[in-house]
């Protein structure tokens, strides 16, 4: 008998791990998970917006709590593991929020191509790729212990060459890659009981991509434009437009689904711009 469609799409008493969960893609998320019944471990670095945020869902009568970690730090994130389990008991799936781009590592039109930050680059890919593994390997042996899925964010760039956003981009491919690796070992030794796959999004404003998408004004730069034009839907995506995507990765709807990447794009990756 299949379950109705309702069930097959709660989260209720699950208890669901959002790294990044302070930035504007995180607040949706959030807001997403709390509907969907989760119980909710906000992990960012700003603990007044991690705050707010916690209070926002317990006001929409969801549980939640907040802890204040920095996903490139081991110790930080074995500190929050414990609280978890002391507070809920277990852990049942883990959203790997935590990235964007850095400011240093945008190149800028005029650089010089062979003059590159190097180290601004690492910090970029380190941000994306290891701020998801780190937690991946802390949250990941819980989640093993009673089974879940654990989502990634990926995005465009890790299939289109992007100018200016080189260490976002590598970090982002490997994100694709360490995802299907990981969807495949899991598999390997846990069967169904764990699996992870990743949101693509297309382009949406955050903190970290205003600046090149929009003036001061609010009118956009030839960037922006540029990706407009290439993006069927002629906008760019409203964050609470990831939430389906994500709901259906962490609930049973998707339980036969490991190793994936769905894109929320407008269309951007399948317009060839013809």
């Amino acid at each position: 008998m299949v379950k109705e469609v309702e069930s097959l799409f709660s989260l209720k008493n699950k208890v669901v791990v959002v790294t990044g969960a302070t930035g504007v893609l995180g607040e949706a998320f959030i807001n997403g998970l709390c509907a969907a019944k989760a119980t909710i471990v906000v992990i960012g670095r700003n603990e007044d917006v991690a705050k707010n945020r916690v209070e926002e869902a317990r006001n929409a009568g969801c549980k939640a709590i907040y802890i204040i970690a920095d996903v490139l730090s081991e110790q930080n994130l074995i500190d929050a593991n414990t609280q978890i389990i002391a507070e809920y008991g277990r852990i049942d799936a883990l959203v790997n929020a935590a990235g964007g781009n850095v400011a240093d590592a945008v190149i800028q039109p005029t650089s010089d191509i062979f003059d590159l930050n190097v180290s601004a680059l690492k910090q970029a890919f380190d941000l994306n790729l290891f701020g998801t593994i780190i937690p991946t390997q802390i949250f990941g042996k819980e989640i093993a212990k009673h089974g879940g899925s654990i989502v990634n964010i990926s995005s465009v760039s890790a299939t289109q060459a992007l100018t200016r956003v080189l260490g976002y981009s590598l970090a982002k491919a490997s994100i694709d890659s360490y995802t299907k690796w990981m969807a495949v070992e899991l598999a390997n030794r846990y069967q169904d009981k764990i699996r992870m796959n990743a949101i693509v999004p297309g382009f949406f404003i955050t903190n970290q991509n205003r600046a090149l998408l929009t003036n001061d004004d609010g009118s956009l730069t030839s960037r922006g434009e540029a990706i407009i034009s290439k993006t069927p839907f002629k906008r760019f995506g409203n964050p609470e437009e990831l939430i389906g995507a994500l709901i259906y990765l962490l609930s049973d709807a998707s339980k036969f689904v490991n190793g994936e990447n769905i894109k929320v794009d407008g269309g951007f990756c399948a317009y060839s711009g013809v």
